[in-house]
């Protein structure tokens, strides 16, 4: 029985194909006399094939119950990702891993990229995005980048499909290297067989193996044997139907089902929490978004650079109104408790988004405060408008060095060591907790529209330019009441109790998720080192 239905499914491709050739070419043709015919009179013509998601049920007709036993394919392009296009994420390969020019080369070229068919639209994408490129970029950003994109724009039905199966594959003509990574870590799946690229040592050549993109359903042939997949999920397009028509029970989904809001899925669904992530762009990459970001760039540097220079050179109350002109969206409430007199100074605890944490709240209680830190570039305390001094990861020394800062006035201190972009805490450090009773919390959040503020892995000398350089950055600063005495150390509390209180005030206050996670787990993930900066590397920057 397998060996006639086998013979017989190359036969039944043809006839589809010929089929769909031969009412297209008729079409065209009756089309052509219909506009050239001097007579009224013409026979109607004739109606279009159905389509493909006619031979197939939709995937909203899949039941996920009494799955585990069952192997399920897919693709990840037009099926488990929303977009109808992969352009965006070979952008943000270009972009992150290549840099300006070569992100401004994929764009140029994508009014070109809308002429090909989609074969050669994948190799022209995957050589102006890979050529040259070395290969541990790409890796990083396949890592640290792309899994935020890809969480955001997963189709939550076909996820859910995905879940249900014991044994997952996806066969996919997107290069592997992109898609691999997230697929396994993110969604479990047990294997990925994607187009591979060539490489010449450490770099890739920008084209593909000589087997070329991969075809789908022939890759699955050769991956099964002789087997049929329980189930397979694809597009409505005629490769993804040569593929799913091979597996024992089939699906589509179909342009309507990517573009329901059923299918948007949201973060309280996703297979794994993102916590953390790399990359400078905020935004999807489309050609069009694209294009606006480079409109914007030459603006964008120009007035990053009037806005450091208002906050560095001008009052607190200039540098306010015009920070407030240029788009900076500024907002504060509670307040600061008064100095009491011979005391020392205040200790303001924050949650840390970006580096200029410390100089929004010395613009926002519009008085001079000092920072502290670990890993600080010379450039980046060059361009401080407060001054920040640096630690040295020695808990006595550093702990002496806050005590003189605090004598000396009002000190802040950011306990998780490093920034986060999602709504997330990382775990304070309880050395803070040592040092003074005169504790305020300040809940500290950012939102950007372009460019993100920070990074692992890039310049860091340049987080503060990027933040600014977004049209309409937004600061949050909410200043909480004082920490009352008998929850400091002062008042019998350890200075574990004493952190772990103040992250949850600031979790709560921001409705932030608190975290074990700490700053060596951070970089461990997205630049693969603890986050150290080596002195030497620290006096280049």
């Amino acid at each position: 029985m397998t060996v006639s239905m086998r013979t017989m499914e190359f036969p039944m491709l043809l006839l589809k194909l010929a089929y769909s050739f031969l009412h297209h070419f008729l079409s065209a043709v009756k089309l052509k006399s219909h506009h050239t015919s001097p007579l009224k009179n013409h026979p109607p013509r004739s109606p279009p094939p159905p389509p493909l998601h006619h031979h197939h049920p939709s995937i909203s007709k899949f039941t996920l119950q009494n799955r585990k036993s069952q192997t399920l394919i897919c693709d990840i392009h037009r099926c488990l990702l929303r977009s109808p296009s992969f352009f965006p994420y070979f952008m943000l390969v270009a972009f992150e891993g290549g840099g300006l020019l070569r992100a401004l080369l994929l764009l140029l070229s994508s009014p070109f990229l809308l002429l090909l068919n989609h074969d050669t639209e994948m190799k022209v994408m995957i050589f102006i995005t890979f050529c040259g490129m070395r290969v541990k970029d790409v890796e990083s950003v396949s890592r640290a980048v792309l899994p935020k994109f890809y969480l955001e724009n997963l189709n939550l039905h076909a996820f859910e499909a995905l879940e249900s199966a014991g044994s997952k594959a996806v066969f996919t003509a997107v290069p592997r290297v992109m898609v691999e990574g997230f697929l396994k870590e993110y969604l479990d799946v047990d294997s990925v067989v994607g187009t591979e690229l060539r490489t010449a040592g450490r770099f890739f050549t920008g084209l593909v193996s000589p087997g070329g993109l991969l075809v789908k359903h022939r890759a699955l042939k050769e991956f099964f044997g002789n087997k049929r997949p329980d189930v397979g999920i694809g597009a409505s397009t005629l490769h993804d139907h040569f593929m799913i028509s091979l597996c024992k029970e089939a699906y589509v989904i179909t342009r309507e089902d990517n573009n329901s809001k059923s299918s948007i899925m949201p973060r309280s669904r996703y297979p794994k929490p993102l916590v953390f992530h790399d990359g400078r762009l905020a935004f999807l990459p489309t050609p069009a978004a694209t294009l606006a970001m480079f409109v914007w760039l030459p603006v964008g540097i120009l007035l990053a650079v009037f806005r450091l220079f208002i906050g560095i050179c001008l009052p607190y109350p200039l540098a306010i109104a015009l920070g407030t002109a240029t788009g900076i969206d500024l907002r504060i409430s509670g307040h600061a408790p008064p100095r009491v007199a011979g005391s020392a100074g205040v200790l303001y605890v924050c949650s840390h988004r970006t580096l200029l944490d410390p100089v929004f709240l010395s613009t926002a209680l519009r008085k001079p405060l000092t920072a502290v830190t670990y890993s600080l570039s010379k450039m980046s305390e060059i361009m401080a408008p407060i001054k920040t001094v640096r630690l040295t990861r020695d808990r006595r020394r550093d702990g002496d060095t806050m005590q003189r800062l605090l004598a000396e006035g009002d000190l802040v201190v950011c306990p998780e060591g490093t920034t986060c972009r999602e709504p997330y805490l990382l775990r304070f450090s309880s050395l803070f907790a040592e040092l003074a009773d005169e504790i305020v919390p300040v809940a500290v959040d950012t939102e950007v529209t372009m460019f993100y503020g920070t990074t692992a892995s890039g310049q860091k000398c340049l987080d503060p330019i990027f933040f600014l350089m977004n049209p309409r950055p937004v600061y949050r600063l909410r200043i909480l009441g004082k920490v009352p005495r008998r929850l400091t150390c002062g008042g019998g509390r350890t200075s574990h109790e004493v952190a772990n209180y103040i992250q949850g005030e600031l979790g709560a206050a921001l409705g932030f998720e608190c975290t074990n996670l700490t700053r060596r787990d951070k970089y461990l993930m997205l630049a693969g080192n603890d986050g150290v900066v080596p002195e030497k590397r620290r006096t280049e920057n």
